[in-house]
């Protein structure tokens, strides 16, 4: 079809005339409303930004000679990162002596890895820097996944306390139904008063 037929169509239709393939013999082109494409493929975007998640490196600080109690928080800690799909940059941080005893925090590394095995992976193995040593833990869930499973879990929570709500109303104008409430006593005269006194 010749050009100016085309625009002639296009103008007609109230709608513009778009060149899909200018390479092709003959060029294609297409009717359509260009401003209503463009913002399609905006909000296209805008959707898959607000979809996309970004992994957050999460940090955790130990010495070498942490108690068992301390530990476990730490670990805790740790377990609701990687839960969450973030991963999670634990530094063991050696002062004076301890600094000629890396295997310490080695070993505490290798125990801290061995009990979060099950929610996240070694992605680097632990290597000294300076004062510090290293690693880095990567969950196994996806942030989009751990997100998905989480707003699941927060929903059936709710739905819970709904029901437990209900019960709870159900109950209460059950009561309330059933029969008056305890009769109020007579008042008298408080046995306690000065008998001198009168009412």
């Amino acid at each position: 079809m010749p050009t100016d037929q085309a625009l002639k169509l296009a103008q007609e239709a109230d709608l513009d005339l778009v060149e899909i393939a200018p390479q092709g013999r003959p060029p294609v082109c297409k009717l359509m409303d260009y401003g209503k494409f463009k913002y399609e493929n905006a909000q296209k975007a805008r959707e898959s930004r607000r979809n996309q998640t970004n992994v957050i490196i999460k940090e955790m600080k130990l010495r070498p000679k942490i108690d068992q109690h301390d530990y476990e928080t730490k670990k805790g800690h740790v377990v609701r990162f990687l839960g969450a799909g973030d991963k999670v940059k634990i530094t063991i941080m050696f002062r004076g002596r301890e600094q000629h005893r890396p295997e310490l925090g080695f070993r505490l590394l290798q125990r801290l890895a061995e009990d979060v095995e099950e929610l996240g992976f070694v992605e680097s193995s632990p290597k000294q820097d300076g004062r510090n040593m290293i690693m880095v833990l990567g969950p196994h869930k996806k942030k989009a996944d751990a997100k998905i499973d989480a707003d699941a879990a927060r929903a059936t929570k709710a739905q819970a306390r709904a029901d437990r709500q209900a019960e709870e109303d159900a109950e209460r104008e059950a009561a309330h139904l059933a029969g008056p409430v305890a009769q109020k006593k007579e008042r008298r005269r408080s046995e306690n008063l000065d008998p001198e006194i009168e009412a």
